[in-house]
């Protein structure tokens, strides 16, 4: 449901704006409608595009990534395989 009501207030806002620069209220009409469909072809692309990309891969090439928190992850998995180790 949050998804229609965005979708619906977001295609007003361009009806909108395209009544207020044109003064054409069939114009903004056409102009609501094509990017309506517009953006519903982009978002299920977008969506698709995702669902191919494998899980924590796009999280590993984030240049912002803190350097001090993947060498704190790796020293965690070396304590957890030190420890297993040990008990064997």
């Amino acid at each position: 449901m949050k998804g229609i009501t965005w979708r619906v207030v977001a295609t007003t806002t361009i009806i909108l704006i395209a009544l207020f620069k044109t003064g054409d209220i069939s114009l903004a009409l056409e102009i609501g409608a094509i990017e309506f469909f517009i953006k519903f072809a982009l978002y299920y692309l977008h969506e698709r595009a995702w669902q191919m990309a494998p899980r924590g891969s796009i999280r590993r090439m984030n240049p912002f990534r803190s350097k001090k928190k993947e060498s704190s992850e790796a020293t965690v998995a070396d304590n957890t395989k030190e420890s297993a180790s040990v008990k064997s």
